[in-house]
């Protein structure tokens, strides 16, 4: 008895302990509004391809859609569809790696990601995305030794987040650096740097800090509305929290 109540006691210490990490940064009414905001992007795609099959815009709408409501399968098939009618899609389409990634095709994501190296051969970013993908379906060295080679300075904080990844640093270390180069109020570095130091953390095997750091990403008012890049990254930010929460809520096996 005496061990079952310890046992008992361990899984509610486990629970508690991720409550404030895993905590929704986003009020139900914000999500509703985001879902219902997709599901009639969809519909209005779904006419636009019912007229033109040939729309490749449409499919690129529609495709972002699917992937932030979590329908990679249909993101998946969307983008594809893209590179089917427009072949020169095809190395610069960085949204499919990503698709590919959450629809658990890791070597075709990777691959991907390596496409856009020689399209782009300055975004450390994509060069993460490749690394992350490799490290998923082949495990964490061997994503290490194929890791891209980069010679030119990218944006903050990605050189750091790239070291990272690498094994040479550690997230903390790179919270260190952004303090001393006074970059700790600028939201963008702050937002990358919780993201993707989740992530390093999670691969790390710490998935209490990891959680921690996803929902430090997806409570930045950075990309919630922002155009571009910085807004679809933290979509997929928020799909990451979204994923890891659900696991992490699981309490250990008695």
């Amino acid at each position: 008895m005496k061990a079952v109540a310890l046992t008992l006691l361990a899984a509610l210490i486990f629970v508690g302990a991720g409550r404030a990490a895993d905590a929704d940064p986003l009020p139900a009414e914000e999500r509703a509004q985001m879902t219902a905001r997709w599901r009639e992007q969809i519909a209005e795609t779904d006419t636009a391809v019912a007229k033109d099959a040939g729309a490749v815009r449409a499919y690129s709408e529609r495709g972002d859609a699917h992937l932030f409501l979590g329908e990679f399968v249909a993101a998946v098939a969307d983008f594809e569809k893209m590179i089917a009618l427009d072949p020169a899609q095809d190395a610069p389409h960085w949204r499919l790696g990503i698709a590919y990634f959450f629809a658990g095709d890791f070597a075709k994501s990777a691959r991907q990601f390596e496409n856009y190296h020689a399209y782009d051969g300055r975004d450390r970013e994509n060069g993460i995305w490749k690394f992350l993908a490799q490290a998923k379906g082949e495990g964490l060295e061997p994503a290490r030794a194929g890791m891209l080679t980069y010679v030119r300075f990218d944006r903050e904080p990605f050189p750091s987040l790239y070291e990272m990844f690498a094994g040479r640093k550690t997230a903390d270390e790179v919270f260190a650096e952004i303090e001393k180069k006074e970059l700790a109020k600028n939201e963008g570095v702050m937002f990358f740097a919780n993201y993707y130091g989740g992530l390093d953390e999670e691969l790390r095997g710490h998935r209490e800090r990891a959680l921690e750091l996803l929902r430090k990403a997806v409570a930045s008012p950075l990309g919630r509305g922002a155009p571009g890049g910085p807004g679809y990254m933290w979509q997929v930010a928020r799909l990451h929290f979204d994923r890891l929460r659900t696991e992490v809520a699981q309490p250990p096996p008695l």
